[in-house]
């Protein structure tokens, strides 16, 4: 496994990269409202990177191997959907919740931050699983610093996640970032503490756990891209990509409308 270890200029570009990206976010959330479709945040997400950022949406085109070109500039992922949900014209419902996943591509560098968002008034469900899935992404992130493994952040996440009584998709997982979209190591949202690579600083990699209210079992849709549940049960994901420093970690998407840490997080 080869890890790209940034330098104090590298993560200055990827700070800045990480900001407009969760940037993006905040223009996005007072857009996203009853009868708004996810067509429209996209263009609005894509037209602000563009032309108000100078930057580069890294989904649009963006194809892996096996993959046909993803044809937008967001991925929007609502209810069941867990992830890489392609915007379309349908408008969103009242209670209705989505993942907005932004990839901005700043100077060469990526910044890669997702957030839920609940579409007028949500369920106590839907409000308890954002809010639990939000907990699980920081409880892996406190884990982070020096000498820590990735098991560790896996299994903080996992256990906690579960206890909920929530589960969580395993074959999608946080990854390096960097001057590409997806570097070494994936970084798996459940495991066994003590186990997998040692966290060394100048690492960079994303933490953004899919948890799903019902079972973790998934399905790949038609489109070749959108993930669901199988059960169809209500799936929520957060996604914030962090430095490994010299004491422990920082977070490199936040932006002056980023969701506070919750309580335990300073406490």
């Amino acid at each position: 496994m080869t890890i790209t270890l940034k330098s104090a200029a590298d993560i200055e570009g990827m700070r800045v990269a990480g900001r407009l990206a969760s940037e993006v976010l905040d223009m996005l959330t007072e857009h996203v409202k009853p009868g708004v479709s996810t067509e429209q945040l996209d263009k609005l997400a894509h037209d602000h990177i563009v032309h108000v950022q100078g930057g580069v949406p890294a989904p649009l085109n963006y194809a892996p191997p096996g993959y046909t070109p993803y044809p937008k500039s967001i991925c929007t992922s609502i209810n069941h959907q867990v992830c890489h949900g392609i915007p379309n014209d349908r408008p969103l419902k009242n209670g209705d919740i989505v993942n907005i996943d932004v990839t901005v591509i700043k100077d060469g560098w990526h910044g890669d931050t997702s957030r839920m968002f609940i579409v007028g008034e949500g369920s106590i469900a839907a409000k308890r699983l954002c809010a639990i899935t939000y907990e699980a992404m920081w409880r892996g992130i406190v884990k982070v610093k020096p000498g820590v493994r990735l098991g560790d952040i896996g299994h903080a996440i996992q256990t906690f996640t579960e206890n909920q009584g929530f589960s969580v998709v395993r074959e999608f997982c946080g990854h390096g970032i960097g001057q590409k979209f997806h570097e070494e190591p994936q970084v798996l949202h459940y495991g066994r503490p003590g186990t997998l690579e040692e966290l060394v600083p100048g690492m960079v990699f994303t933490i953004e756990p899919m948890i799903n209210a019902g079972r973790r079992e998934i399905k790949e849709t038609g489109d070749g891209w959108t993930i669901v549940t199988k059960d169809r049960s209500l799936s929520a994901q957060w996604e914030h990509t962090i430095v490994v420093t010299e004491t422990g970690y920082e977070v490199m998407t936040l932006s002056a409308g980023s969701p506070p840490p919750p309580a335990f997080v300073n406490a």
